[in-house]
């Protein structure tokens, strides 16, 4: 056991040939200033490594494999550069960014292997899927569909080269095939840091506040509160694009739980962020809904229902509406 207490935190980041995976990678390095605990371990395939390179100012150390894929050729060079990692570095964290022709549940089961199981905690598969490339899926093999099947989370990225009603469209149907995972859509893998960490790390283990270009103000009164003040920052996404839309409910009266549990349920695809608590008759829960999953804990603050979504190109006023309907009469 080493001075963190913990096991290493493995993120797996997979997803076919210029889907953005670097782009994503480069995104959660910069969410921190210290990452003297973060090891990068990028494979490509060929004998020149240029993620590698275009990694190495990111303050974290980055290592390559190189001239075959982790999941098949490179797999005991997998196994032994971890081994190797863990000796010579002691991480918290480890970023694999696998090769576009890797098959993810491949590199899952070295981590599984003896002795690295009993070393690691594998925290998260993380697919980067080019929307580009949805409507011609079937022309991609059964790799393209191994990298989604096994992810935690499936990013929908590039986004905005897309006529956008093919967005919701495209939601839908990656729900249906992976109905087990979350689905954010991304411009550029801009993700927040808070969807991006849910469910992985602790609360003392939490990095920066989110990061994203909604367009909602850090000021927002919702948002200022501090018990779900997750801060709204910028990104670098093109400022022409704004089919992100972010919106507020609050109300001091008891939901109904059953009117609202129905309300989550029936959500539609293009609202993938809800978060805050929820005043029901014999208790407050906080809920944090992400790309089609929601998850509930205990909340410690005033009892009243203040919720802040995050949607795809939708009508604030109808899901409000719905929300005033759970109001318990």
């Amino acid at each position: 056991m080493n001075g963190h207490k913990l096991q290493p935190l493995v993120f797996l980041l997979a997803g076919f040939l210029g889907s953005g995976k670097t782009t994503l990678l480069k995104r959660i390095l910069s969410w921190e200033t210290d990452l003297s605990d973060t090891v990068v371990l990028v494979n490509e395939f060929g004998d020149v490594g240029i993620d590698g390179d275009l990694l190495k100012h990111s303050g974290s150390d980055v290592i390559e494999l190189v001239s075959g894929c982790i999941c098949c050729s490179l797999r005991n060079d997998l196994k032994q550069s971890l081994s190797n990692i863990l000796k010579q570095y002691q991480p918290r964290r480890i970023f694999i960014e696998a090769s576009g022709i890797a098959d993810p549940a491949a590199i899952v089961s070295v981590l599984h292997e003896s002795p690295l199981v009993e070393s690691l905690k594998l925290e998260k598969n993380v697919a980067v899927l080019d929307a580009d490339l949805w409507e011609a899926r079937e022309n991609f093999g059964r790799l393209f569909y191994a990298q989604l099947e096994i992810a935690d989370l499936i990013l929908l990225n590039k986004v905005d080269l897309l006529d956008k009603a093919l967005i919701p469209v495209y939601l839908n149907e990656i729900h249906e095939i992976f109905s087990h995972c979350r689905v954010i859509p991304t411009v550029r893998c801009c993700i927040d840091s808070a969807v991006f960490w849910s469910q992985t790390v602790p609360k003392e283990m939490a990095l920066k506040p989110m990061h994203s270009f909604y367009g909602m103000s850090p000021n927002d009164d919702l948002l200022s509160r501090g018990q779900i003040a997750d801060s709204f920052q910028p990104c670098d996404a093109p400022p022409s694009y704004q089919h992100f839309v972010t919106f507020s409910f609050e109300h001091a009266q008891v939901i109904d739980e059953t009117h609202f549990n129905h309300f989550v349920e029936t959500l539609p695809v293009e609202v993938f962020r809800m978060k805050g608590p929820v005043k029901f008759h014999d208790r407050t829960d906080m809920i944090n809904f992400v790309g089609g999953k929601g998850d509930w804990s205990k909340w410690e603050g005033a009892p009243e229902t203040r919720l802040a979504f995050i949607g795809w190109d939708i009508s604030p006023s109808g899901i409000l509406d719905k929300l005033h309907r759970c109001i318990a009469l």
